[in-house]
Formats: C-alpha cells, structure tokens, sequence
C-alpha cells in the first residue's frame, strides 16, 4: 500500500477534535473536513497543517481516498445515503455500537470501522499510543488501510466482528458512563448535605486503582457485599426524600447481593 493516503473527515466533534490531528501527524494527512455546521468544521481546520472546510458530502473530486465517518451514530446511515466517493474510496465509521452493514448502501466496496475505546472530551489531551483500536473490514483494501493507520497510532490493534464490538461497546458504557454518573450521584448528595466532594476523591482513586489491580469481583466491599442489611435499611431510609437515588441504591445493592450470594 503506498505511503501518504489523504483522509477526509465527516463530523467534527469529540471524536474528531483528537482523532483527526493524530492522523495528521502520521502518514495519512487529513485534507478535508465536512460538518453540519461550518464554524466546527472550521475549528477542527485550525488544528490540522492542510485542510479544508468541506460545503456538501459530494467528495466525487476529492484527493482523498479515506473517508472516515465521526459523526453522532444516528447521523451515520444519513451520511452513508447522501455521500458521493471518488473510484476506489474506503469508507470507515468509528461507532462503538453501529455494525459494519450500516455502511452497506455507500458506492464502494471497500468498507471498515475503526472504533477507539476512550472516552474523548476536546479539553482532555489524549495519547492514541495507549488506547486499543478495534477494527473492523469489508474488503482486503479496506484492511489493509485500516491495519495501517491503527498501526500509526496505538500499540493495540485488535479486530473485533460487529456482535463482539457491540458486546464491548455494552460493557464500556457499564465501566465508564456509569461509573462516571455514580459519582454524580455520589457528588449531588454531598452537595445537598453541605459536605465537600474533594473529601471522596482519595476514595474514589483507590477504589478505581484496586479494582484494576486485583479485579473488581475481589475489590467489591460495603454493605451489600457483607449482607448487612440493616446498614442498607438505614441509607434508604435517609434516601427516603430522594426516591431516584433510592432506587439506584436498592437496585445496585441487591444486583450485588444476588452476585455474592
């Protein structure tokens, strides 16, 4: 495969913001950048050495020959229907939870994801080096291009089929999205009893660290881990005024209790 393929991307959000500058530094220069809305696409533009804002989905002239799709998932099959290619295009999208097929009605054959597990914020400096890039292919052309800029970027590089990557997508929102929402939780009910949320943060960095550690099946404690129901009368109780909360609790708690018997 010869060196220096041009990418062209379609969105321009989290994703994007971190995804695109990466390649750029790389052998797969990014010269094109379509959005929605025209001042993200002219942000994300600022970032990269020689691209453009692209105006409309008709790429039939363009240089590029990766297409990679960053948009929300529900933006995607749209994007696929509304997308004109130049011969030989490979076409990628990069969602956890969309299968492969969702790119099916594209006029090209050479079909791939390329789904980074991270969570991405654009204020948060992320290392590619350090993240597994779980790829996906529909053609020999499209694994090799897809192989090839994972390579660039991180030290794992795993292919993963659509039912396997939904599968880890699942698990991903389970470890990440609600952990994080937890500690929202946790952080409102402190705030509602006048309490400081810094106290819990040598909590939460050790809980975090152990789990990793030593798994999180042998780093779960509390009182639903120990069976003491009486503690756990007790929370809800003082939850009876906050009955979302107490819901979460008595769901979490007897999850637990059913998992440790």
């Amino acid at each position: 495969m010869s060196k220096h393929l041009q990418v062209s991307f379609i969105g321009s959000g989290n994703l994007a913001w971190h995804l695109a500058p990466a390649l750029d530094n790389t052998d797969f220069p990014v010269r094109e950048v379509y959005s929605r809305n025209p001042a993200h696409a002219a942000s994300l533009v600022e970032r990269l050495y020689e691209a453009d804002v692209k105006a409309s989905l008709d790429f039939s002239t363009s240089t590029s020959t990766i297409f990679i799709i960053a948009t929300a998932d529900e933006a995607i099959e749209e994007v696929v229907q509304e997308i004109i290619l130049p011969d030989d295009a490979v076409l990628i999208h990069t969602s956890g939870s969309q299968p492969l097929t969702i790119l099916g009605y594209a006029a090209t054959q050479n079909l791939g994801v390329f789904y980074p597990l991270q969570t991405f914020s654009k204020d948060k400096k992320i290392e590619f080096k350090d993240i597994p890039i779980f790829i996906e292919h529909g053609s020999q052309t499209a694994e090799k291009v897809l192989r090839a800029m994972a390579n660039e970027l991180s030290k794992q590089v795993i292919p993963l089929n659509s039912f396997e990557r939904k599968a880890l997508h699942v698990a991903a929102v389970f470890a990440s999205n609600f952990t994080n929402h937890m500690l929202l939780v946790a952080q409102d009910i402190m705030k509602e009893n006048s309490l400081v949320y810094d106290w819990l943060k040598p909590l939460i960095a050790e809980m975090i660290t152990k789990s990793l550690s030593i798994g999180p099946e042998n780093a779960q404690t509390g009182p639903a881990r120990r069976g003491d129901l009486e503690i756990l009368d007790k929370h809800l109780e003082f939850l009876q005024d906050n009955l979302p909360a107490a819901e979460l609790y008595k769901v979490i708690s007897q999850h637990i209790i059913d998992r440790y018997g």
